[in-house]
């Protein structure tokens, strides 16, 4: 009984093996002639020489040069509304009453006290050229009066700040309050924007503090109109920096007539510091970032293959998609600009036929 099974599995194994042996050679007969994948395709894009104004780039954030929340400095109840939402106002333009009722009584009350004390001091400066009167009596009319001006006074005053009017001429905002809304004291009422001229803040690093000087010329750009350019001039240098950036702060002043720029814009900015020179430039597409630096994929032809070699390069500035090579590369050197993502450095590669800018 033993041999027959022993049998069996010689069998078995006999049968298992062959299929297996067989299935071995299918595989390494297709690895054998399987034909290697075609070298990777890429763009390439050359070295060039640009004419750049040596230029400090940064960004920063549009800024009126007067914009407020209008809100009132006494609480009441709101008894008219003199303006609509997205309106220009002048300096002194009423814009909102406030319930005037019991504070125009006071006043009232206030006026009939100074004329009583106006009618006792009178007496008393009769009196007292006929030494009819105490000099006391004489001094005490005279204070009794001058508080009951400065009561009429204060009460007008308060009266008047229910009285909200635009402090600078300018745009205002989408209104926040109702008629018949109680409003306490320093609420919200609408934005008011003076839209021109308009400013534009922002940080430069230490090292450029040398460059800046007061009236240089600031160009803007907002991602609103991408194809105009708003000139400025810095009005402003903080005299000392961030501790915790080290920056400077840097305010430009900038027209603004068909105000196009509104508050809060993103901007990007360029400060003009001296005049152009020849410089060595890459599209930024052509360019890689690592933990080390930047880098690039440089092209070489030998005989009719083309090949990549990983490349550091220092660079400086960037402008318009463009950015400026310092060091690593020179004036006509071939780059990967598309298809980074299969290249390892030594590989062969296609180089796509350059697209057409002609039409048809």
């Amino acid at each position: 009984m033993s041999k027959k099974i022993i049998l069996l599995i010689a069998l078995i194994t006999l049968v298992f093996g062959g299929l297996f042996f067989t299935k071995f050679l299918q595989i390494n007969k297709a690895i054998s002639t399987r034909t290697p994948p075609p070298p990777p395709l890429v763009t390439t894009v050359d070295v060039q020489h640009e004419n750049w104004s040596n230029k400090l780039s940064t960004v920063g954030e549009v800024t009126p040069f007067n914009h407020i929340f209008i809100s009132n400095e006494v609480a009441g109840i709101i008894s008219a509304i003199h303006f609509k939402s997205g309106q220009a106002v002048k300096q002194g333009d009423l814009l909102l009453e406030l319930n005037t009722s019991t504070d125009q009584a006071k006043l009232d009350g206030h006026i009939a006290e100074r004329k009583l004390a106006q009618l006792k001091f009178k007496r008393q400066a009769t009196l007292i050229k006929s030494k009819a009167t105490s000099r006391s009596s004489y001094d005490e009319a005279r204070a009794s009066l001058d508080l009951a001006n400065a009561s009429v006074i204060a009460q007008k005053s308060l009266l008047d700040k229910m009285h909200i009017r635009a402090p600078f001429d300018g745009i205002i905002g989408i209104r926040l309050v109702s008629m018949g809304e109680y409003l306490d004291k320093g609420h919200k009422i609408a934005p008011l924007v003076a839209p021109s001229p308009t400013m534009t803040d922002f940080h430069l690093a230490e090292r450029y503090i040398a460059d800046l000087a007061i009236g240089q010329t600031v160009d803007i750009k907002v991602q609103a109109y991408p194809d105009e350019l708003f000139h400025g001039q810095i009005q402003a240098i903080n005299p000392g920096l961030n501790q915790g950036t080290r920056a400077v702060v840097v305010r430009a002043l900038v027209d603004n007539p068909e105000l196009k720029l509104k508050a809060g814009m993103f901007a990007e900015i360029d400060i003009t510091i001296s005049t152009p020179a020849l410089t060595l430039t890459l599209p930024e597409t052509a360019v890689l970032y690592n933990t080390y630096g930047s880098n690039v994929y440089l092209v070489s032809k030998d005989s009719e293959q083309a090949t990549v070699t990983y490349r550091s390069i220092k660079i400086g500035q960037r402008r318009h998609g463009k950015i400026e090579i310092l060091s690593g590369l020179k004036l006509g050197d071939t780059v990967v600009d598309e298809g980074h993502i299969k290249l390892r450095n030594g590989i062969p590669i296609r180089i796509a036929k350059p697209k057409s800018n002609t039409k048809p």
